[in-house]
């Protein structure tokens, strides 16, 4: 079916994460590519297109260190596979998986990022995004700057090098003090491992430690192939300096970026991005996510024979809607795991395919049946019309699409691959057409006020902008513009 044609990856029907970090410093030498590569695997669902690593190799009776940094497109086990069967032993390291956001997915964008500089030898890997990048760029560009790649990322290193401070604290301070929008980072700088969170802290960092290692992870679910089970966040606005302790525990300086200010941690990454497994933000995801398929099922008043899922990304929410509608709970489809992300292909017949490819209706459980559909939430709605139909052709009564997000009808700047307004298919139909052009018998979402409920009493810690256009920074007149919509027609 798919002879001479040329297949590729096409953006997925999901707002898409930036990436993940991972830090460790060690109390004794170790094999620190090996030692890294757990925590990236655990951390993989947070960016799929390539992986690197930035480790210090520990010289002759284990003085004196050289950096070495090695990356690839690719996934973790692809990149960073052969690391489990050679030693290079070292005492500290940090890394990355990507998703691109600012620069494409190309090998120069790939992280970390090493380099030699007047402030000494420095790695860093950076989640989030500066959302004054193109101003700092142009500035940077004007004053003689030369750059390497197209990522956010390498405009923070310049900072660093061009700052007149002598103290590297000094200037790292400085550079991060001209930074908007999102950044949890690591960074390497000789046997120092840093941590780094913008004010606001959009994005999860976590330090945990245990008697061998002290690391720094996006996410908590990081921590159990680590052994680590003490731990805390690195907080908002928050410079984490951890050095080895000599034969006792890693010693932490921390100090302020600024004065402290209104949080905005991203909700996206409750309802979508972190894994079930993880506490991020002081709270548990599977929590967090069975609250608001509870407060879900609250408000809907439509009757049901079984609840389902579209695997994985709707599972929690599911639970938690059937739990308290009294339903039962049903994996009336299957996801092969093996299948990727969906295909760009010429024809409707073989998008539909290509989605068949990864998902699979179970029969038995769906054959007239009224059912509600569960899933995060709905971008452009493609895959979810796709999926509508499998279930209609495997003999679905009624479908009851329920989605445990708002309508998404803005843009992120803050580390989310937001598609344009226009694309976003909440701005071009209401829940009654959505539901006609799904092929679905009713579409609802989770409203607004409802999910801020579900972070109470923490609801102004929140980021919220994707759904409600009310965002934490001031936008300059390019973001501006991309917030502005003016509908062509009711049609798709």
């Amino acid at each position: 079916m798919f002879s001479g044609i040329t297949i590729t990856v096409e953006p997925t029907d999901k707002p898409e994460h930036h990436c993940g970090v991972a830090g460790i410093i060690t109390k004794n030498l170790a094999n620190l590519p090996e030692k890294l590569f757990y925590p990236l695997y655990a951390l993989q669902h947070r960016g799929q297109e390539s992986a690197g690593i930035t480790y210090t190799k520990a010289g002759p009776a284990g003085v004196g260190t050289r950096m070495f940094t090695y990356k690839d497109l690719g996934l973790v086990s692809q990149v960073l596979g052969r690391y489990l069967t050679e030693s290079h032993p070292g005492r500290v390291g940090i890394g990355h998986v990507r998703y691109s956001t600012h620069g494409g997915n190309l090998i120069e964008n790939v992280q970390p990022f090493q380099i030699l500089c007047n402030k000494g030898e420095i790695s860093l890997a950076h989640n989030g995004n500066i959302s004054n990048l193109e101003t700092l760029r142009n500035r940077l560009t004007a004053e003689g700057a030369i750059f390497q790649s197209s990522s956010d990322t390498e405009v923070i290193l310049h900072l660093i090098s061009r700052s007149r401070k002598d103290d590297f604290r000094e200037a790292l301070q400085e550079a991060l003090e001209q930074l908007e929008g999102a950044f949890s980072m690591v960074m390497l700088r000789g046997e120092q491992l840093i941590a780094l969170r913008d004010r606001k802290g959009f994005r999860p960092l976590y330090v945990g430690w245990n008697h061998e290692l002290t690391a720094v992870v996006s996410e908590t679910c990081a921590f159990d192939l680590m052994g680590i089970t003490e731990y805390r966040e690195v907080e908002p606005g928050e410079i984490l300096v951890i050095s080895r302790g000599g034969e006792g525990p890693a010693a932490f300086e921390s100090q302020r970026i600024g004065p402290t200010i209104r949080k905005a941690h991203c909700v996206f990454e409750f309802l979508y991005f972190a894994r079930p497994d993880s506490e991020i933000f002081g709270r548990s995801v599977y929590a967090m996510r069975q609250a608001v398929g509870a407060k879900l099922a609250g408000i809907d008043p439509v009757q049901a024979d079984l609840v389902m899922a579209v695997p994985d990304s709707g599972t929690t929410a599911a639970l938690g809607y059937a739990k308290a509608k009294g339903l039962p709970f049903e994996m009336g489809m299957t996801r092969n795991h093996f299948a990727g992300r969906s295909f760009t292909l010429p024809s409707q017949a073989q998008r539909e395919f290509a989605v068949k490819m990864k998902l699979n209706p179970i029969g038995e459980v769906v054959k007239g049946k009224r059912i509600v559909l569960v899933d995060d939430s709905l971008v452009r709605g493609t895959t979810s019309k796709h999926i509508v139909k499998l279930l209609r052709d495997a003999g679905a009564k009624e479908i009851h699409l329920r989605l445990s997000a708002p309508e998404i009808k803005f843009p992120c700047f803050y580390g989310i691959d937001v598609p344009t307004r226009g694309e976003l298919i909440s701005n071009t139909h209401d829940p009654a057409s959505l539901a006609v052009w799904l092929g679905a018998d009713t579409v609802a979402f989770l409203p607004l006020e409802e999910l801020r409920e579900c972070n109470d009493p923490k609801a102004d810690d929140y980021c919220y902008a994707c759904f409600s256009g009310m965002y934490p920074e001031p936008l300059d007149q390019g973001q501006k513009r991309q917030t502005e919509f003016a509908p062509k027609s009711a049609d798709r």
